[in-house]
């Protein structure tokens, strides 16, 4: 495979990063098939850093991913996504966490490319992702697909990710009603995912974070059947992180279950000084 993080590389390689403070953190998540799917596509992973330069540079990372592709190939690029984004994040060279972030969400895409083209029972396979890297004070987002992440602040949800479908498209260009979109036949059609190299664009980027704050990352098999005003009142109403993410998968079921669904959940309870 060809070494393309150098690309992500910044000129402060050597630069160090001072740890300041250390996020507390809730964690809850849950995963389910599904009543119609025979395998579950979805994946999840989380690692809390442990050593002072990752804390300092890499912080806790909490990813999802929704594979898709015939004969278990959407299984197979969710997992290689997953876990080729948090090796080379991890390990990329650069202080500067969204250089290395970037760069992780392009080897994992093409990783997902190369084996599609060495495998043809595994061609065409794809997968959004979403991770959240909650790095010290503030978070840092990688994100392509239509899988979301939201945030929870003062009881208000705020979906922090925008879909990269067509229905998203014709929406934003006001060719559409949400409403309309979120019916339509295409609703499925994504613009942007990990395997797919016509449009390969993942956004990156940094937002704010407060004490109590509470994350959600989730698959479109909640997000299928849970409208955000469901999905604010269960957050609202659970007694915590691992609450939250059953009573999301399981009102994705009642509501139809027709595809994987996942739910990773993650609240912001403190910090810690370090001394």
């Amino acid at each position: 495979m060809e070494d393309i993080t150098a690309e992500y590389a910044v000129s402060d390689l050597l630069t160090p990063i001072e740890l300041r403070i250390i996020p507390q953190v809730s964690i809850g998540c849950k995963t389910d098939l599904g009543r119609v799917r025979e395998n579950n596509e979805d994946k999840f992973e989380y690692y809390i850093a442990s050593d002072e330069r990752t804390q300092a540079t890499r912080g806790d990372i909490f990813l999802v991913c929704d594979g898709m592709g015939g004969h278990a190939a959407g299984q197979i690029a969710s997992e290689l996504s997953a876990k080729t984004f948090i090796d080379t994040y991890l390990n990329h060279t650069s202080e500067d966490p969204k250089a290395a972030a970037m760069a992780a969400v392009h080897v994992a895409h093409r990783f997902v490319l190369n084996v599609g083209q060495a495998i043809p029972a595994r061609r065409g396979m794809g997968t959004t992702m979403d991770v959240l890297m909650l790095i010290q004070d503030r978070a840092l987002v990688a994100h392509i697909g239509d899988s979301r992440i939201y945030r929870l602040r003062h009881g208000v949800l705020t979906q922090i990710t925008t879909d990269h479908s067509w229905v998203e498209q014709v929406v934003s260009m006001g060719i559409m009603s949400r409403e309309d979109a979120e019916n339509h036949q295409n609703r499925n059609i994504l613009s942007r995912c990990i395997g797919y190299d016509e449009d390969f664009n993942p956004e990156v980027f940094f937002t704010d974070v407060e004490v109590g704050d509470t994350f959600l990352l989730c698959s479109d098999g909640v997000t299928k059947h849970v409208p955000d005003s469901d999905i604010e009142a269960i957050m609202n109403d659970a007694t915590g992180p691992s609450d939250i993410a059953w009573k999301l998968v399981n009102a994705a079921l009642v509501g139809g279950g027709s595809d994987n669904a996942t739910a990773l959940v993650v609240r912001v309870d403190g910090y810690q000084v370090n001394s």
